[in-house]
This record gives C-alpha cells, structure tokens and sequence, in this order.
C-alpha cells in the first residue's frame, strides 16, 4: 500500500541523463557572452591578467627570498652592506609575494558581476523554459523538486566559471612554471620529484572523486525527494488536515530525510578518504624535496638560500594542489548538478510559438471573435478516448455551451480553444486564422479563462484581479471587482484591495475566488471568453446576479461555457453535448429536451425532486 505522497517515477525521473562536459562549456560560454554583465570584456580580460600574474609572482617570489639568505650567509663585504642587500630582497620577496595573494581577491571583485549576471541568466532562462512547457509535464512534476533543479542549475554555472577559468587553467599553467624553475636554477630531480608528486596527486584526486560520484548523485536524489515531499504536503494542507494524514506526512517526510542522511553520511566518508590521501601525497613529496635539498647543500651544490627556496615553491604549490582537488571535485559535482537543469532546458515544448506567427488581426465592428473547430481530434497518452472529429462554430458575439458526462472531453476542448494543447488533427481558429499561427501573447489577450478552481498568487486582491491587465488603473480594477459582486466583500475588509489573499488564495472561500477569477477576466477585456463552470463554488443569490453579470459580458464577446450545472446554460445560443468525445447532440435548451436524448437524460436527473 502507498503511503501518503508516494509516486510512480516518469521515464524521464528514472534515469538522468549524463551531461557531456563539452557540452556543458558550450552552455556555459553562451550563458557568460549573453549575461549583459556591465563591463564584461574588460573584466574579463582583467580578471586572467590579473590570475597569471599572481600565479608567475607566486613562483618566482621564493626566488628572491632564497638569493637574499645566500647573500647574507655568504657574509662578503661590510656587514651593513651584506644587511642591507638582505633587508632590500626580504622585502622585495615580501611585496611579491603580497602582489600573488591580493591578485585572487581583486580577481574576484571584478569577475562578480560577470559570475552573477550568468547565474541570473541561467536560472531567469531556465524558469522560461520550464513555463514553456506543456501542462502534462508540470502535472507530472513536483513543484519543490522543479524549483530545487532549476536553483542547483544556476548556481553550478557560476560556480564552473569561477573553477574552470580562473582556478583551474591557471593552477595547471602555474605547476608548469614551477617545475621549469626547480630543474633551471637548480636541478632536474626536483623538477621530477614536484611533477611525480602532482602526477600522482592528480591521478588519485581523480579516481576518487568519480568513485564518489555515485554518492553525489544519490545524495542529490535524496534531497529532491525531502523537498518534493515537504512541498506537496504544504502546498496540500487542507487535504492533509481533512484527512488526518499529518503523522503519514509526517512520516515518509522523516523517511526521506532518513535516505538524504544516509547518502549525506557515505557523500562525507567518501571526501574524508580522499582528503587524507591527497595530505599524505603531498607530505611525501615535501619530505623527499627537503632530504634531496640538504644533501645538495651539504655537498656544497646549494646555499641555504637555495633549500629554503626549493622548499618554498613547493609549498606554494600546496595551495594549488588543493585548488586543484577542490576544482576538480566541485567541477564534477556541478556537473552532476547541471544534468537536470540541462535535460529541462532539452524538453522541447509540445506547444511552441510558429518561427513565423503573426498577430491577431483586429475583431471587426468591435465585436468578439468567431471560434471554430474544425474536424478535431485529440487523444492523450493516458486515456483511451479523446476528441473524435468535432466541428462546431461560434459566431462573434455568440453563447455556446459544452455539457455531457466527466471524461466526455468537455476540458480538452477549452484547452485547446485556449492553445494549451494543439490538435491532433484538424484545426482550431480565431476569425479564421488557425491558433498554431498566432503569437501567443496576442492569443492570450485575446482569450480569457475563468476556470472553475481558480489559482490566486499570495499577494493582493488588487494585484490578483490586475494580473489580467497590469497596466489597468486602480479604478479600473474596482470596476471590474463591481462587476464580478466582490465591492461588497472587500469593502468589509480591513485592508480592502490591500488584502493579501494566501498561499494559492486559500484565506478565501471557493465563492470568492471564483469572483475574483471572473473579474481578473473581465478586465482583461478579451474576444472570448471561456466559462468553466465559473459559478460553481457560489450561493444561489450570488450566483444569480453573476449569471446576470455575464449575460452582459457576454454582448460583444464571443463566450465558451462549460457546464454540469444545466440550469446555468438555458440561454445559450446552442448547446453542444458530448460523449465520449463526440458531439452526440446541438441545438437550443427547448429543443434538445424536446428531442428526448442525452440533453433530456441529463435534464431529467438534475431537476428529479424538484
């Protein structure tokens, strides 16, 4: 038995798909040139200059420091003399080596804004994208574990172009000038020795970290499912709460921590393993550079100034090396976490804007535009049926209403009269131009939903009505909420229009926000207007006089109405009922009772007892 927010995984949640790292970096450059960053050549340009210089210095500083304590353990002329020199190379070697530790940290204060603005730019498309897509793909989909993938996503590429430009390139660049130096000034076994200790070091940072990309991903799994239910169960708390399903919430919560704790355990044992490899690694190349620099000064083939030297660039290499293993790391990881975000962006939308879409021309005499099917067919992939050749028309200014049993395809028709979904076959048009060539935003000014849940932001009343028309004045918005019975309600509300209304409008009654939905579409002023069962959650007195409120909206618009409600459609031009996805029976409320068949059924159950 399932419990509470268990699930089937989709295809695509099964198994994720490895991203190509080339790939990865194609995104990433295209993310970096179109982030509008201000200054984005110069700081890019200063930024590497800045890397490879503090990386030479970093290098060559020992240098001077190692000539500066041969100088004075070589003692030849006046001790002030031999003071001096050493003073002037101690200090020359100091302001080297502060010029290597602040070019970093100038570095990243020019290079933020560009890593920024390709964060933003990565997650502000990708949340695009994600609106692009189809219904069946959100509907598939938890809400928490989308808005986890799209937030890891964005902050991988900024941290990919932190690691891959400025950290890793020129750690590789600054190994190379080190070793050069160690076999020039002095001889080629340290070169060796600095190059076998980073060879190995590398080799190992690498095997490791793949084997701990197993547990990367499961922790990543882990924390998607936590969140994912978390979110479902907030999201649904009155489902819960009606139910009593707290303590199951509750329960397969902790559950999914439990997994995410034990993934975060094996994720920390695993980096532990490696750290203390990669010390070890490195404590034994310093010991072996240290005994072979003692032996060359005893020999006489080396100052103490040239130990100290050796010994320096090597630990400076130490910085790098761990640079290095935290790159590669991390660069790995964030691959992991761009995987999902990039699979979303690969989702093609079932439903996208023509190449070539044009504008919807304008409604002539003012009036709403005509509506056709045309020949239309639909079925989804989890349904046996679907639409089977509908045509019908609705002509500007014109009442049609769709009515017929649950199942019947009464919602596929509004949501293809609303280009959520396209047709299968045939065709659906505005005055006589086909949806699939229009330009979306004209489509959706020209066609407005009252749906019969109506979804409302946490925000205000005054915002959730505008969002039909954003630009609409605040006047505007009061006569639309007139329109739609509310002035009533929100004059009896402390804050009035400044009411903020919950978490997806639950501090309202079903009524009401259904109210606001009709007025958030009555201000949008549309062609057509789509009723779906929008006065279902309302009184009958309430009810009434919002019947009476879209009779006259309806005057010069063209109106789609759902309805199981029958009562609520006598009036309409033509009612058309389906079954089984075909329109089985159309024609007036009087005629169809007078035919006898499916209308009259339906009629004859509603009115029983009456």
């Amino acid at each position: 038995m399932r419990g509470y927010g268990a699930r089937d995984r989709g295809p695509a949640e099964a198994v994720e798909p490895r991203v190509r790292p080339l790939t990865a970096l194609k995104d990433l450059a295209g993310l970096v040139l179109r982030s509008k960053a201000p200054g984005l050549t110069w700081r890019l340009t200063t930024a590497l200059a800045l890397t490879l210089g503090g990386k030479i210095a970093g290098v060559l500083a020992p240098l001077l420091l190692g000539a500066a304590v041969n100088r004075l353990a070589a003692g030849q002329g006046a001790a002030v003399q031999v003071g001096y020199a050493f003073a002037g190379m101690a200090l020359g070697w100091a302001l080297i080596r502060f010029l290597a530790a602040i070019a970093p940290q100038a570095r990243d204060a020019i290079v933020t804004p560009v890593a920024q603005a390709a964060q933003a730019r990565a997650a502000s498309e990708t949340f695009a994208h994600a609106l692009s897509l189809s219904m069946d793909f959100h509907q598939s989909k938890r809400t928490g574990s989308l808005s986890r993938v799209i937030d890891r996503g964005a902050r991988s590429m900024e941290f990919l172009l932190r690691a891959l430009v400025f950290n890793l390139a020129p750690t590789l660049i600054e190994l190379v000038i080190a070793a050069g130096v160690l076999a020039g000034a002095y001889d080629w076994r340290f070169a060796a020795t600095a190059v076998a200790t980073v060879v190995v070091y590398v080799v190992l940072t690498f095997a490791i970290s793949d084997w701990r990309i197993a547990h990367r991903r499961a922790l990543n799994e882990a924390d998607q499912e936590a969140a994912g239910r978390a979110v479902d169960a907030l999201i649904n708390y009155e489902t819960v709460k009606t139910f009593g399903a707290e303590d199951r919430a509750v329960a397969n919560y902790e559950t999914a921590l439990g997994a995410y704790s034990a993934a975060q355990i094996k994720a920390t044992n695993s980096l532990t393993l490696l750290n203390v490899a990669q010390s070890a690694i490195m404590s034994v190349g310093l010991a072996g550079m240290a005994v072979m620099a003692g032996f060359e000064a005893a020999a006489g083939r080396m100052g103490p100034g040239d130990v100290t030297a050796a010994i320096l660039i090597l630990l400076g290499l130490y910085g790098p090396l761990n640079i290095l293993g935290f790159a590669y790391r991390e660069i790995r990881q964030s691959f992991i976490d761009m995987e999902a975000m990039l699979d979303l962006r690969r989702q093609a939308p079932d439903v996208a804007e023509a190449t070539d879409a044009r504008d919807l021309p304008p409604a002539p005499d003012g009036h709403g535009g005509e509506v056709a099917f045309e020949a239309v067919s639909y079925r989804h992939g989890a349904r046996s049926e679907g639409l089977i050749d509908v045509s019908f028309r609705v002509a500007p200014g014109r009442t049609v209403a769709l009515v017929g049993p649950s199942g019947a395809g009464k919602t596929t028709m509004v949501r293809l009269a609303l280009r959520l979904i396209d047709p299968q076959a045939g065709r659906v048009t505005i005055d006589g131009v086909d949806l699939r060539d229009l330009k979306m935003a004209g489509l959706r000014r020209a066609v407005a939903l009252v749906p019969q849940d109506v979804a409302l932001f946490n925000d205000t009343l005054e915002a959730n009505i505008a969002f039909g028309r954003p630009d609409a004045t605040l006047a505007e918005v009061a006569a639309a909420a007139e329109a739609a019975e509310l002035s009533s309600f929100i004059a009896g509300l402390p804050e009035g229009m400044a009411t903020r209304v919950g978490e997806r409008g639950l501090k309202l009654s079903g009524g009401e926000r259904q109210r606001v939905g009709l007025a958030r579409a009555l201000l949008a002023d549309p062609r057509v207007l789509i009723l779906d069962e929008a006065t279902s959650a309302l009184d009958s007195r309430t009810e009434a006089a919002i019947q009476e409120t879209l009779r006259r909206a309806s005057e010069n618009r063209t109106t789609l109405v759902v309805a199981h409600r029958l009562s609520t459609i006598v009036d309409a031009d033509e009612i058309l009922v389906l079954k089984r996805g075909r329109v089985v029976e159309r024609g007036g409320h009087e005629a169809l009772l007078a035919a006898g068949g499916e209308y009259a059924t339906l009629w004859k159950r509603q009115t029983r007892g009456r």
